[in-house]
């Protein structure tokens, strides 16, 4: 029997992981800057919550979970996005109680969706996303953009398209669902099984239909914006103007709608122009949530956030041949020479290790030759050289790998000789 690797999923190999752990460090960093904590769920749910807070109108709840029935009978779903779960935790954990409002939230892990696999596109996948809970001001809005757009920025991506709309209140989305029931109808039987069904249930979501995204129909469907309230429209334009201000250019698009039930007011995404990309060209997405929580079983509180998936993020740097700037050279590799240099390498090589030094040696046995031609490999900026003259001098032979240079340290010495090399010499 042959085991392979299940069917859209991957192995991240040591040489592509340090991309990750890259991209990870820094979406922390820039989190930190703008004050979002860490948060981490589980990797599986009760269903219901996704049922309820994702929407059972969407393809996600209809067609791409992952779920099963536990031991007990319950019935349990792994996480196809991350919203629905920090916002469970915020309920449940009483993050509305804390004096520092609004709560905001940052998550990064592994999300399940059964889908066809492509470019892309995988069924467990790693979301970055983020969500802040509490605050009904625009300025959330435009804070929440402005992080989502320095997501791309920070690593060097130019070819971004930041795309925005308004889906409005629960007036201003109850007056354009008529409008879509109204223009839909006559075409109803020509639409696909989903979107008869979504015609009743939550006809926003036919806009978002990828089969019938050419029907006739869907170009004259009439806009959300055409049905705002004063206060949706003013919302939108302090949304709008917090953008202008901050100097982040922006395109309105009247038919985004999103793919998730929950969104309410500002819904945007990001895409990606440069040229090789793929077909599908969203980075991300994200949207204002104000409902959810309640929907959940909190207090009324208003919600905002958004989602990027890392594998897309490392498709665009390679469409616009963006290499990271990683350090893959090792601090120092240990050569010894004979069974009691063995023992004192092996001595010494634990103790720079206890004091934050990165060190390698030889375990295969090799000649001396051999265990430099592995130096040269590992990229190592030092080769620590200890052999039969060495030990009896008791001092290690130091070579600078990149000038050459050689010098001889006693064995006490050593450790902070190389915190001092590898620092610059200061």
């Amino acid at each position: 029997m042959s085991m392979k690797l299940p069917r859209g999923t991957q192995d991240i190999l040591p040489g592509n992981s340090e991309k990750w752990q890259y991209i990870e460090e820094n979406l922390k960093d820039l989190c930190n800057r703008y004050n979002y904590k860490e948060i981490r769920t589980p990797l599986f749910e009760h269903t219901e919550l996704f049922q309820r807070g994702v929407g059972d109108t969407t393809d996600i709840v209809q067609k791409e979970m992952y779920t099963f029935e536990d031991r007990g009978g319950r019935s349990l779903t792994l996480r196809p996005e991350g919203t629905a779960s920090v916002v469970r935790s915020f309920v449940e954990n009483k993050l509305f109680g804390l004096p520092n409002q609004p709560t905001k939230l940052f998550y990064i892990g592994p999300m399940f969706r059964y889908e066809r696999p492509q470019q892309g596109r995988t069924r467990q996948f790693v979301q970055f996303g983020i969500e802040a809970l509490g605050s009904a001001d625009p300025g959330v809005d435009a804070e929440v953009l402005a992080l989502a757009m320095s997501a791309y920025q920070e690593f060097g991506l130019k070819s971004l398209k930041l795309v925005i709309n308004s889906l409005g209140d629960t007036e201003s989305r109850e007056s354009h669902r008529q409008a879509l029931v109204n223009h839909f109808d006559p075409h109803r039987e020509e639409l696909c099984a989903d979107c008869q069904v979504r015609l009743d249930k939550n006809p926003l979501r036919v806009l978002d239909c990828k089969k019938d995204r050419n029907h006739p129909a869907m170009a004259t469907a009439p806009s959300i914006l055409e049905h705002l309230n004063e206060y949706s429209r003013n919302y939108f334009e302090q949304v709008k103007a917090n953008l202008d201000t901050m100097g982040i250019n922006y395109v309105v698009d009247k038919n985004l709608v999103r793919g998730l039930d929950y969104y309410n007011h500002t819904a945007f995404e990001i895409m990606s122009d440069a040229e090789g990309f793929g077909a599908i060209t969203t980075l991300s997405g994200g949207g204002r949530y104000n409902g959810l929580v309640e929907e959940i079983g909190g207090p009324e509180t208003p919600g905002i956030g958004f989602a990027l998936s890392i594998e897309r993020l490392l498709m665009a740097l390679e469409a616009e041949g963006i290499e990271l700037p990683l350090d893959d050279a090792l601090d120092c590799y240990f050569i010894a020479i004979g069974e009691e240099a063995e023992k004192q390498a092996l001595k010494l090589t634990y103790e720079l290790r206890k004091s934050g030094i990165q060190v390698d040696k030889d375990y295969m046995q090799r000649k001396m030759k051999a265990q430099f031609k592995a130096a040269d490999r590992y990229n190592a900026k030092y080769v620590l050289i200890l052999g039969e003259n060495e030990l009896a001098e008791q001092k290690i032979n130091v070579k600078n790998m990149d000038t050459g240079d050689q010098v001889q340290i006693a064995f006490e010495n050593i450790t902070e000789h190389m915190k001092k090399e590898l620092a610059g010499g200061e």
